[in-house]
């Protein structure tokens, strides 16, 4: 699975992140992981016919020296569906600019 990966955070770079990610996304019961949820705008044909499957996340994984996230869109009410799958461009292109403008706002330079 491809991966948009950041690493090398500093401590202080990894509780501003981890401090934001709280306030602003909802966390999974499994820690470090955070759900950003894709812009209904970009959401594939499939994606935005199956309502039932709102809303389409990427996972964020926050670990204390790096921010990941694969270029998967998920659902979070199922295991499995038809509309969850490899990002397109236009979403992955999306997902890094997303993280990367927290980044900038949180004035964590990588």
């Amino acid at each position: 699975m491809r991966v948009y990966l950041i690493d090398g955070l500093r401590l202080n770079d990894y509780k501003k992140l981890k401090d934001y990610l709280d306030e602003h996304l909802e966390s999974s019961p499994l820690g470090g992981i955070y759900w950003l949820k894709l812009d209904k705008l970009i959401l594939t044909d499939i994606q935005k016919e199956h309502n039932d499957c709102h809303p389409h996340v990427f996972a964020l994984m926050l670990e204390e020296t790096s921010l990941s996230s694969e270029f998967l869109v998920r659902i979070k009410k199922k295991i499995q569906c038809d509309c969850m799958g490899c990002a397109t461009n236009e979403q992955r292109n999306w997902l890094m600019d997303q993280v990367d403008a927290i980044f900038e706002k949180l004035g964590i330079v990588f």
